[in-house]
């Protein structure tokens, strides 16, 4: 308790062009290190535990229960060490003897991160450039000698006070095909000891939460890097770190979500009202019963999404370095392509989900302590503060609906006939085997309807001209259909589209896991307790509401013009 009190009061700031950390924080991150956490994944020959992908998420989980900049500093390490390993393994630059690595290019970055001596940052944002990443500024200049050298700023980048930066900077004109992937240390060590400064850090952020971790604002002038991969593959490359950095938010997210529960549920059994605690009466038994439900949910989701980005990743490894029969390496290459398409798919609902249950969790949490979780010492008012960032940073919990909704409307354009197959399946399971088994298949059910209803409207198409037992019809409606310029009722119904396929998702991952374990039958059933009448509810908002928003937006551009 003595190290979270004094993690809530730890601001760093900058000083004669250093970030400086509280003292708390760089002794606990001395301790991390002598764990070797910060190697947890990396292969024994480089140092590490050599654990699995999925271990270190849930290690992640424990640390943000006590405290999440804590917790977001540890991912800083041994995340960018891995990353670094991954794209030179990718570049042909790691070199395998008997089975193990032999030599890596990133060597120097993976050493210093194992034995805790720096981390390393993703740098993405700048000034007026975002989740738009075609609208980065900051570019990479390439010298008559074939070095490079990259130019621009960068600003709230987490951990961005460490010596190794990936940084996305442009390589050319236009845009995301513009985008290259560099290294770039911010020092090099002199001789002595000391630091000779490549970059220069500019800013540190004061911020709602997450008061212990360093935010900042970093200027490259002419600074010296190194291409990663190949040039106009940043985009790319980058979205390989960041899709294994939303599944870390998932379990971020998790952790707050975790302590503000706890700390609701010993406080309301304590907390005498009217005779019995607290916990006893009806409405705040259900809050609580709700926070537990939301947060086993969301787990069995995050360790669904983990395993299957993690499996797809290794196959594509060894199927790549080791000698394999063609059968095995065509038995590898089927389970690959199912994982990447299950991590694909669940990963954004997993960082949608996650992230916004927990800011309403930990809202409830203050609600349960009542006047006393508004005040500072209870620390449940600091959970609320932690968990506002968890839907912002990472992609905005607006871009993962928009992704969602795009991969699978699009899906359906590709193959409608696929589309039409399922529904029919689905449509079957409402109708046999067990009964949980059927408001499961409801669940989906609902959720490609509220797909059919959208890309009926769409196309302008009425359900009657599209009969869904005729793909070809279907192909002919999208024949001159543009995603671009006809996608505004979907990107209004872009959230509302996810819950749905959120509340879906999880409730067959809780299946699969009941049908291995019975146990987990309870929770399930929890579950669907209160998706299936969200899931009503939020179909009935797609199919009825929009129009009229969508009206109003459409005519502001002409009322605009004629001014």
């Amino acid at each position: 308790m003595l190290f979270r009190s004094e993690l809530i009061r730890a601001h760093p700031h900058l000083e004669n062009g250093e970030v400086v950390e509280a003292p708390v924080v760089r002794e606990l991150m001395e301790a991390i290190g002598q764990l070797g956490l910060a190697g947890l994944c990396v292969p024994r020959e480089l140092g590490g535990m050599n654990a699995p992908l999925l271990v270190f998420q849930l290690t992640q989980e424990l640390l943000a229960r006590a405290d999440t900049s804590l917790c977001a500093h540890v991912g800083f390490h041994g995340g960018i060490a891995m990353a670094a390993l991954l794209y030179s393994v990718l570049e042909g630059t790691t070199t395998f003897g008997d089975d193990r690595i032999a030599e890596t290019r990133f060597r120097e970055l993976i050493d210093e991160i194992v034995a805790g001596k720096a981390w390393g940052s993703m740098d993405i944002t700048e000034p007026g450039a975002g989740s738009d990443m075609a609208a980065l500024r900051t570019r990479a200049e390439q010298l008559a000698d074939g070095t490079w050298v990259v130019t621009g700023q960068k600003i709230f980048i987490t951990s961005g006070h460490g010596r190794w930066h990936f940084v996305v900077a442009k390589t050319g004109d236009g845009g995301l095909e513009a985008l290259s992937l560099f290294l770039v240390p911010a020092w090099d060590w002199a001789p002595d000891g000391g630091k000779i400064w490549r970059a220069a850090f500019t800013g540190v952020e004061e911020k709602l939460g997450h008061t212990a971790s360093a935010t900042v604002s970093i200027a490259f002038d002419r600074s010296p890097a190194f291409l990663v991969g190949a040039q106009g593959r940043g985009f790319q490359q980058m979205l390989v770190l960041m899709n294994n950095a939303r599944i870390g938010v998932g379990f971020e997210s998790l952790g707050v979500a975790e302590a503000a529960w706890r700390a609701a549920k010993a406080y309301a059994a304590e907390r005498p009202s009217m005779g019995k605690t607290i916990d006893r009466h009806e409405m705040i038994a259900e809050i609580l019963e709700d926070m537990q439900t939301d947060i086993q949910a969301v787990r069995a989701l995050g360790v669904a999404a983990c395993l299957h980005e993690e499996v797809a990743q290794k196959i594509d490894l060894v199927s790549r370095f080791l000698p394999l029969e063609p059968a095995r390496k065509e038995a590898l290459a089927r389970t690959q392509r199912r994982s990447r398409r299950r991590s694909r798919a669940l990963t954004p609902i997993l960082k949608w989900l996650a992230s916004e249950r927990c800011v309403a969790i930990a809202r409830a949490s203050i609600q349960v302590h009542g006047g006393a979780g508004y005040i500072v010492e209870t620390g449940v008012e600091r959970l609320l503060r932690d968990a506002m960032v968890f839907p912002i940073y990472e992609g905005t919990s607006q871009i993962q609906a928009l992704m969602v909704m795009k991969d699978t409307l699009l899906g359906v354009v590709k193959d409608p006939g696929r589309f039409l197959k399922e529904m029919a399946a689905v449509r079957w399971r409402t109708l046999s085997g067990d009964p949980l088994a059927r408001r499961v298949a409801q669940l989906r059910l609902t959720a490609l309807q509220a797909v059919q209803f959208l890309l009926l409207r769409l196309t302008g198409a009425k359900a009657r001209e599209l009969p869904l037992t005729n793909p070809g019809a279907w192909k002919a409606a999208f024949a001159n259909w543009d995603p671009k310029r006809d996608f505004a009722l979907a990107m209004l119904h872009a959230e509302r589209l996810t819950s749905l396929c959120a509340d879906a998702a999880v409730a067959e991952v809780l299946l699969e896991q009941v049908e291995r374990d019975p146990a987990r039958a309870e929770l399930l059933e929890r579950w669907l307790e209160k998706a299936e009448p969200r899931s009503r509810w939020r179909y009935d908002e797609l199919t009825t509401i929009g129009l009229r928003l969508l009206g109003t937006l459409a005519k502001e551009p002409e009322a605009q013009a004629a001014k």
